[in-house]
């Protein structure tokens, strides 16, 4: 009788380790999957860059030093392998963006060619896309991050070498209030 009730206890032992590692490993897969739907929206980025570049490099002569940040940042972003280096790469080189478009902003001719106007429209829609999916890869990290971290999962996750991932948070810029002013 106690080998039975000693067997049953093994067995549920088990049980929960295996349920425990399992769910892990999803969580783990959800979180690469939700990555790789970021990269997707950050390579289309990284595409739309350089054309956008070229489009307004001839109106913007005195801007040569903006457009060549914005490259550079580009440059960094797509060689970084790292998810911590290329979350803050990415970061880096959207705050080149805001700044990009806020110097078109001045050109009244850039804002009138076709070809830059829908440049800037599909940036932002993608801009807007990265917000998206990023925000579904936070969401994804923080339940994979939480069961790497409660207890009893946290004895599994230990045991088997899960690490946390990083959050990719929204770059400083973008978490400044805008500073409106309606006064005429």
């Amino acid at each position: 009788m106690v080998l039975w009730i000693l067997l049953i206890v093994i067995a549920a032992v088990i049980a929960w380790i295996i349920s425990t590692y399992n769910s892990l490993i999803v969580l783990k897969r959800r979180v690469e999957n939700a990555w790789s739907q970021i990269d997707v929206q950050l390579k289309r980025r990284h595409d739309l860059i350089p054309n956008l570049v070229n489009s307004v490099k001839g109106y913007m002569k005195f801007e040569q030093e903006t457009l060549e940040k914005v490259m550079q940042a580009r440059a960094s972003a797509i060689s970084s392998k790292d998810v911590n280096k290329r979350i803050q790469s990415e970061n880096e080189l959207s705050g080149m963006l805001s700044r990009l478009l806020a110097v078109v902003e001045n050109y009244p001719e850039l804002k009138a060619n076709e070809n830059v106007s829908k440049l800037m429209e599909e940036l932002r829609e993608t801009e807007n896309k990265i917000s998206y999916t990023r925000q579904f890869y936070n969401d994804i990290v923080m339940r994979y991050n939480t069961k790497l971290s409660v207890f009893p999962s946290n004895l599994i996750a230990n045991m088997f070498g899960f690490k946390e991932e990083p959050y990719f948070k929204a770059p400083e810029e973008e978490k400044d209030v805008p500073n409106v002013d309606l006064s005429i």
